[in-house]
């Protein structure tokens, strides 16, 4: 083989490769970007009065979402069973410790006795409700319509939903999502 064929290999194979690169980055980024905002039957659109939803919390006391107006609120829909809610929920909680002028609020997508077991090695200082496990996800009204968790809504201290994330958060993209 000539050189002239070697060097044309070798960039043939380098252009391959950083194709390759860009697609699985690009494919990665398009799997996590906010969906854009057109109206979806059931859903709270961006700006709109979030639901009230009324779950129980882990002792089975019923709270509803309007006990936390007054202060924004991060909602976060979270499973023991997905890794990246369980490496998301330390970042979370160093937020709510950090943002008393905050509401962090956790809704675990699971079984409450699965949440407890969970929750009794891994605790957070926020609180956490918990969604009927025989009952449509209650993250949808929020505009979850892909069913992706972890999920977070920002609600504003007056209780119109602000934002919406679909995975996990490190503590610097969290800051920066916030302001």
């Amino acid at each position: 083989m000539s050189l002239r064929q070697m060097l044309f290999l070798a960039l043939a194979v380098i252009a391959a490769a950083s194709g390759g690169f860009l697609l699985a980055r690009h494919l990665r980024d398009a799997r996590f970007q906010a969906e854009p905002e057109r109206p979806v039957p059931g859903v709270v659109a961006i700006g709109d009065r979030r639901p009230d939803l009324v779950l129980p919390d882990l002792a089975g006391t019923p709270v509803a979402l309007s006990r936390f107006d007054g202060k924004p609120v991060l909602l976060n829909f979270w499973a023991s069973w997905c890794p990246p809610c369980v490496e998301e929920m330390p970042v979370l909680d160093a937020f709510a410790q950090a943002n008393p002028d905050w509401h962090v609020v956790g809704i675990a997508v699971e079984p409450a006795e699965a949440a407890r077991d969970y929750l009794a090695e891994h605790p957070v200082s926020y609180p956490i409700l918990v969604g009927q496990a025989d009952a449509p996800d209650e993250s949808l009204p929020f505009g979850n319509t892909r069913g992706v968790l972890p999920y977070t809504v920002l609600i504003g201290a007056d209780g119109r939903i602000v934002k919406r994330h679909a995975g996990a958060f490190d503590r610097a993209e969290l800051d920066a999502w916030v302001r």
